[in-house]
C-alpha cells in the first residue's frame, strides 16, 4: 500500500465506510492529471478509477467532432469510471481533465472485485451515481430553459464548488465546449455577469466577485443537485 495515500481529500473517499475504503486502499495510488488528460474515452473500456482530490473533470457527450457538450462535473465529491458501479465496463461519454487535478486512481480490476467483495460499497456508490444524474437531469433542464448568462452563473458557482480560491483558470474556448455555444456567446455572457459586478474576468481566469449575487442569476437552477448530494451521501 502506497502510504501517502489519504482520503481526506476526496469527499467521496472520505464519507465511505471505512471497510470499504480498507479494501481500495491497498490498490489506489497518486496521480497528477495535466489539462485534457483524459479519464474515460466514450465506447472504450474503462480501465481505472479516479477519485478527484482537486481540480476539475468535465463528462462530455458528443454526436461528431465539433459537435459536443458537457453534461457533467467531477470535482473532489466524486469519481471517474462509475460506469462500473452499474455493471457496465465500457464508457458512455468522454471524460477528461478541465482544470489541472490530483486525484487517488486504481485498476478497474481490483475495483470490480471490491464491488463483489463487499456488500456495503456498491449501494454507496449507487448513491453518488444518481446524484450525477441528478446534476445531469440539471444541466439538461438549464440548457433547455436558461438564458445564457443563467447557465453561466451555474457553471461558475458549480466551479466554485471544486477549486480552492475564487480564481477559475479556464479559457473562452473550453467554455464554448461545456456550454455548448460559439465563443462570442461565452464574451457577451462573460460581459453581462461583469458589468454587474459579479466576476471579474481576464484572459485565462475568472473571479468570483459576488457568490450571492451568481446564485441569483442562476434562477434556481442551480442548488438542488448540490442539496441532494448531501441528502444522498451524508
Amino acid at each position: 500500500m502506497d502510504q501517502t495515500v489519504s482520503r481526506d481529500k476526496s469527499d467521496l473517499l472520505r464519507r465511505m465506510n471505512p471497510d470499504d475504503f480498507a479494501l481500495l486502499a491497498p490498490h489506489l495510488h497518486n496521480r497528477f492529471l495535466d489539462l485534457r488528460d483524459p479519464l474515460e474515452t466514450a465506447g472504450e473500456p474503462i480501465s481505472s478509477v479516479c477519485f478527484l482530490e482537486s481540480g476539475i473533470a468535465s463528462v462530455v457527450a458528443r454526436n461528431r467532432p465539433g459537435l459536443d457538450t458537457e453534461v457533467g462535473i467531477i470535482g473532489r465529491e466524486g469519481m471517474s469510471g462509475s460506469a462500473l458501479v452499474m455493471g457496465a465496463d465500457w464508457a458512455p461519454h468522454d471524460c477528461y481533465i478541465q482544470m489541472t487535478s490530483e486525484a487517488v486512481c486504481m485498476d478497474a480490476a481490483p475495483f470490480n472485485a471490491a464491488l463483489q467483495s463487499s456488500q456495503t460499497l456498491r449501494p454507496f456508490l449507487l448513491r453518488y451515481v444518481h446524484y450525477l444524474h441528478i446534476q445531469t437531469r440539471s444541466t439538461a433542464l438549464s440548457n433547455a430553459r436558461a438564458k445564457l448568462e443563467d447557465r453561466l452563473a451555474r457553471w461558475l458557482l458549480m466551479c466554485d464548488d471544486r477549486v480552492a480560491g475564487e480564481q477559475i483558470l479556464i479559457t473562452h474556448e473550453l467554455l464554448s465546449v461545456m456550454l455548448g455555444v460559439r465563443r462570442p456567446g461565452v464574451t457577451v455572457g462573460l460581459q453581462i455577469l461583469e458589468g454587474r459586478g459579479l466576476i471579474k474576468s481576464r484572459r485565462g481566469a475568472i473571479t468570483i466577485r459576488d457568490r450571492d449575487g451568481l446564485v441569483s442569476i442562476a434562477d434556481g437552477f442551480y442548488g438542488q443537485a448540490e442539496a441532494d448530494y448531501d441528502r444522498l451521501l451524508g
